[in-house]
């Protein structure tokens, strides 16, 4: 059983003040000025790869869908607007523009990469087209949902390829921020690659497998740990994987055999044990030891405790015996980098005479440097895998063998031959604010990315010093960004 709409199934009442606040006074600006219907282009990308990596997954596109499918001004929502005052105690907005709002109907046209797409910095993950009003409104909405989930399906991703081919649980619930962080988090987490969820209520809502036994406070509730697995055994029989680490490992593992043994008596099998502290690598070792010599050669050992990618690389290497991975704090929180920095930036404006305008944002940090026109990614590939990525104008007629240039580094240029094949990404989503695309279940998307990772060179996805992949502009669009700075320069 999975909800058909997650978002309304949690928040009863109108998500469309989650916002901020200058978005509606821009939006108020455009529809003082006369602005609000014309034309406009916005782009969502981020700048950077996360977690010093090498490339980031795409998550978060359902969700967003669900929040425009809901997108409307309610009664409440015009009250609220209508008392906020500004510096000088009068109302920031008129009534009349508070009329307009509870009228308000999207109407953009919206295309993205799929949820499990692979993507790189300044890659549009999602591209809006549509008046400038509603166009504005969607920032800081579709900022929050893609920005976390994308953060979190990386994660989730290079955890994942660290533990192969051993599944891995999350396990991130009590650490998550928050009822929603927790929710999108596990969602995000297993389109990364995660198996299950410890998380139940994810596991309803979005379908997503859940695990879980038990914890410390089991075996403390009882006088004696072998008590406790006795009763464990006897009550849950068909998911028995036994903590043993509450007061000594090694002993608890022999206990833990023991009740296994008249387990299996019964025509029951214990799934397995396991680790939440000490040596990992060490105790896992001697563990499998003891369980083959026990007569329990397929029971698992699972280890939890603070994991991450390094963490459970590093004890691969090490030999650890460990073959199913619980990953909670440093996978739902993203710790070690706890947002992306996704931005969503306008490109392109019609004119009064319905030409296109194209826009860059220029700065004293390169990084920071927008690119102008409307955007789509090419990806290219041979039958080794994926090659390069170039971003282009859409009306751009491009040649058969188009050139890119990195646009952090315009000495590096490549010409993408004919003979490569190539796939754009970007998918027609939304047209005229009415959802055309549907999108694809859960374990799909999970499914796409794992693949679509294994298309890129192994060297990509290292976890230090990753070999970077080529992502440029085409040539006539770096063009017009290099003619635009230099025209904004001289004024």
């Amino acid at each position: 059983m999975t909800s058909k709409d997650p978002l309304k199934s949690i928040y009863r009442e109108s998500l469309s003040l989650l916002t901020d606040l200058y978005e509606l006074t821009m939006a108020y600006g455009y529809w003082k000025l006369g602005m609000a219907d014309r034309e406009s282009v916005f782009h969502l990308f981020f700048r950077r790869k996360p977690f010093n990596g090498g490339f980031a997954v795409c998550a978060g596109l359902e969700t967003a869908l669900e929040f425009l499918d809901r997108f409307h001004y309610s009664a409440s929502d015009l009250a609220y607007l209508e008392q906020l005052k500004g510096a000088d105690g009068k109302p920031f907005f008129e009534p009349a523009f508070l009329e307009y709002l509870s009228h308000f109907s999207f109407q953009c046209d919206i295309d993205a990469m799929p949820e499990g797409t692979p993507v790189f910095p300044y890659e549009p993950i999602l591209r809006v087209q549509g008046p400038m009003l509603h166009a504005q409104l969607l920032e800081s909405p579709l900022l929050n949902i893609i920005n976390f989930q994308t953060l979190i399906a990386t994660k989730s991703a290079r955890i994942c390829f660290a533990a192969r081919p051993d599944p891995v649980v999350e396990f991130g619930l009590r650490r998550a921020q928050g009822i929603d962080g927790a929710l999108a988090a596990s969602r995000a987490a297993f389109i990364g690659g995660c198996e299950s969820t410890s998380n139940v209520m994810a596991g309803k809502i979005f379908g997503i497998p859940v695990k879980g036994t038990h914890a410390h406070s089991w075996i403390m509730a009882f006088d004696e740990e072998e008590e406790s697995f006795d009763a464990f055994a006897a009550v849950m029989p068909n998911n028995c994987i036994f903590l043993v680490d509450t007061y000594e490992s090694i002993e608890g593992v022999k206990k833990a055999i023991r009740v296994a043994q008249k387990m299996r008596k019964k025509g029951v099998e214990m799934i397995g044990v396991r680790l939440d502290s000490g040596d990992l690598a060490h105790l896992s070792i001697q563990i499998r030891s003891l369980l083959d010599e026990g007569g329990f050669p397929n029971a698992k050992i699972m280890a939890s405790n603070e994991l991450d990618e390094h963490i459970v690389n590093d004890l691969k290497h090490q030999g650890a015996k460990v073959n199913v991975w619980g990953v909670g704090t440093n996978l739902v929180t993203g710790k070690d980098q706890p947002a992306l920095d996704g931005v969503y930036k306008i490109s392109a404006i019609k004119d009064k005479k319905g030409k296109w305008q194209y826009k860059v944002k220029i700065s004293e940090q390169l990084v920071k440097v927008t690119n102008p026109g409307i955007h789509q990614v090419r990806r290219y590939y041979d039958d080794r895998g994926y090659v390069a990525d170039m971003i282009y104008d859409i009306h751009t007629k491009l040649s058969s063998q188009p050139q890119s240039i990195d646009p952090l580094d315009p000495t590096h240029l490549q010409t993408h031959s004919s003979e490569m094949k190539h796939q754009d990404l970007l998918v027609p989503i939304v047209r005229g604010g009415k959802r055309i695309y549907k999108s694809p279940p859960l374990a799909e998307m999970r499914e796409k990315a794992l693949f679509e990772l294994s298309r890129f060179h192994p060297a990509m996805r290292r976890f230090l010093y990753p070999q970077p992949y080529f992502v440029g502009l085409e040539k006539s669009l770096y063009e017009t960004k290099s003619q635009l700075i230099r025209e904004i320069k001289k004024r």
